[in-house]
């Protein structure tokens, strides 16, 4: 067990959340259904601390939200379900969720969660104070006040009756507005909005301790039995992370203003997960988001429906998540009417520490071209980025994707050209453990390699923004400074420009070049080096062309795992030290003050002692492998004496 699940595990057993991750206690895992028996590891102990998880197929219309729990009793000896967008009772899952493990769950072979014509989404929430509460209880008839473990005043709870039939009662800290919100009540199964009724919660605010319910049949029958699923809100005092004091969970509003231009909404984290419903001035359908599915920025998400069976949607432009929070992109009645109320819940994206293993944020991969409609390819992490690079043939250009600009949308570092989508031939990222390469990357046998990064702090991050035009400076969320970035116009061709702490902040170099590094450059970087939450940006049109849309792309130093630095062969043997262990798996060198490609190297192809396999970032020509250039090296690499015998060269290594 790692120190971080071990000091997580203390934490869980003292009954609090101090020093628990985000990844600890929520997932959100893409399930390709197979029809037979699957074990899903999302790294949740469900079967230890208990939970709840809901399932929904992506493609099928006429499939339903199917939610389990651990705290409610096997009915003929299986696990229950309940249906988000159904009044139905609890009943039997049939071959679907057939156990919670300490490290997921697993499913047998229904239609309903794992057909092998289907893929579906699932979310976990484990049983954690300040996160998440399950409560199960009888009804009386009369208002009563229901304890819970939640451990602070609830943000959202939902009810539902098991022994009948009847609707999903929400309460919202910010229904009316956050003015006596348990006066109103919301269905979880309807589209319906927000109603005054003082026969749900009893006209009575929910306390850390206790929610009430009042005489309706919905929350409190006689003789019925009820489940709760409780959820915190954090302001400023959630007890997540290393430090027991981040917040993770926010229960709020935001009224629309019906323009593409919507509202920015402030978190304070940068979420992976939101639900949301308009409350108030008409009805309108539950909306369900995430990142592993896609909240894309400048582009269509991916969308379900709480209140409805219909497969995802994938046509809807409705919002973007943002380092701070998420912004409002269409005007629709969905999600932007104007002058009216809107209530979420949004959920932080993960991990909050910096990782201490390089395996679990960073993987190359090679395979097999298959032709026809592609294949997936599984990976041992869950990639944010993936840069494609044909190993085989000449003339493909290397291509990047990322998750968040979504599926399909691909960039090219030998190149300048905007950026350009292929939804149905390019690089899939909505996959977990793997990815799903399409025709464009998957011609009949030709060799290919995949460099897969997944976003963790201080390690590597992302962020997408709008061009001004005037020097300005931009939030990240890398928790450090940046050492090196590439940034790229997205909707224009430029040239990407790539900031290196070893060149300082007046100084550029084209990463689809073989270039020197540009000095003496005042408007690139604006003269500014960079902090631990913001990048600085000038006028100039590479890096911030006003009205066009860029991406940046963020890594730094983590001790043992990875390593920005700078070297100068001697034409002797050089031995570059990063602190490593166990050596380099991946190597990228750039020389700035003369005209040379960006090299690179890993250990998937070969980092031996002997010749090294080595493509071209900038370049578009299958590997080379009659050179040794490099050799391995316990603390990082080394550079032999047939390299360069002078210069100076920048280097990104991971261990």
């Amino acid at each position: 067990m790692s120190v971080s699940k071990i000091v997580a595990a203390a934490a869980s057993s003292a009954g609090g959340s101090a020093s628990l991750d985000v990844d600890d206690v929520f997932s959100t895992f893409l399930i390709d259904g197979n029809g037979s028996t699957q074990a899903i590891n999302n790294g949740l102990d469900l079967s230890g601390e208990g939970g709840l998880v809901w399932i929904k197929n992506r493609e099928d219309s006429g499939s339903n939200h199917f939610l389990y729990d651990t705290a409610r009793p096997l009915i003929s000896g299986r696990i229950a379900r309940l249906i988000s967008n159904s009044t139905t009772t609890s009943n039997e899952g049939s071959n679907e969720l057939s156990s919670f493990n300490n490290n997921g769950f697993t499913l047998g072979g229904s239609y309903s969660t794992n057909s092998s014509s289907y893929d579906y989404a699932s979310w976990s929430f484990r049983k954690t104070e300040k996160f998440f509460d399950i409560v199960t209880y009888n009804g009386t008839g009369s208002a009563q006040n229901i304890s819970h473990n939640l451990g602070s005043v609830p943000g959202m709870i939902i009810v539902k009756i098991t022994s009948g039939s009847d609707g999903w009662h929400v309460y919202h800290r910010k229904l009316n507005g956050g003015s006596s919100p348990e006066d109103y009540y919301l269905q979880l199964n309807s589209s319906d909005q927000e109603t005054d009724n003082a026969s749900i919660w009893n006209d009575t605010a929910p306390t850390d301790s206790v929610f009430t319910v009042g005489t309706n049949g919905g929350v409190n029958g006689n003789g019925d039995t009820y489940v709760a699923y409780l959820f915190a809100h954090h302001n400023n005092d959630g007890e997540f992370g290393s430090g027991s004091d981040q917040d993770i969970i926010k229960c709020g509003s935001y009224t629309g203003n019906g323009s593409a231009d919507g509202p920015s909404v402030t978190l304070g984290f940068e979420p992976q997960w939101i639900m949301f419903k308009r409350a108030s001035g008409g009805s309108g359908n539950w909306g369900l988001i995430d990142n592993m599915r896609g909240a894309v920025t400048s582009g269509n998400d991916r969308i379900l429906f709480p209140d409805d069976n219909g497969e995802e949607a994938t046509s809807l432009n409705s919002l973007e998540f943002t380092s701070t929070g998420f912004k409002i992109t269409r005007g629709s009645g969905f999600e932007n009417s104007n002058g009216h109320t809107y209530v979420y819940m949004a959920i932080r994206r993960g991990p909050l520490a910096a990782p201490t293993d390089a395996t679990k944020v960073f993987q190359p991969r090679i395979y097999t071209g298959a032709g026809g409609s592609g294949q997936t390819v599984s990976l041992n992490i869950t990639p944010d980025m993936v840069i494609n690079m044909s190993r085989s043939t000449s003339g493909d250009l290397p291509a990047l994707n990322d998750r968040l600009r979504g599926s399909g949308k691909e960039m090219y570092t030998s190149s300048d050209d905007a950026e350009a989508s292929y939804p149905s031939q390019g690089m899939q990222l909505d996959h977990t453990n793997a990815l799903r390469t399409q025709t464009y990357r998957d011609n009949t046998n030709a060799t290919y390699v995949n460099f897969c990064w997944k976003r963790a702090p201080s390690y590597f991050d992302m962020v997408a923004y709008t061009g001004t035009g005037s020097n300005r400076t931009i939030t990240h969320n890398l928790g450090a400074v940046p050492e090196m970035m590439w940034v790229k116009r997205r909707s224009g061709s430029e040239d990407w420009n790539v900031y290196h702490s070893a060149t300082g902040n007046q100084a550029y170099i084209k990463l689809n070049s073989t270039d020197a590094a540009t000095t003496s450059n005042t408007n690139t970087w604006n003269s500014t080096t960079p902090t631990a939450s913001v990048f600085t940006l000038g006028t100039r049109d590479g890096v911030n062309k006003n009205n066009d849309t860029f991406i940046a792309y963020l890594f730094a130093t983590v001790p043992g795992v990875s390593k920005v630095g700078s070297f100068s062969p001697t034409g002797s043997t050089l031995n570059v030290d990063c602190g490593f262990s166990s050596g380099a798996r991946f190597v990228l060198a750039k020389q700035t003050d003369s005209t040379e490609g960006w090299y690179l190297w890993d250990s998937v192809r070969g980092i031996v002692a002997g010749n090294d396999p080595y493509l071209y970032l900038n370049g578009t020509g299958a590997e080379t492998t009659n050179a040794d250039y490099i050799d391995p090296h316990s603390s990082g690499f080394t550079i032999t004496s047939t390299f360069f015998g002078s210069g100076n060269f920048i280097f990104y290594a991971i261990a």
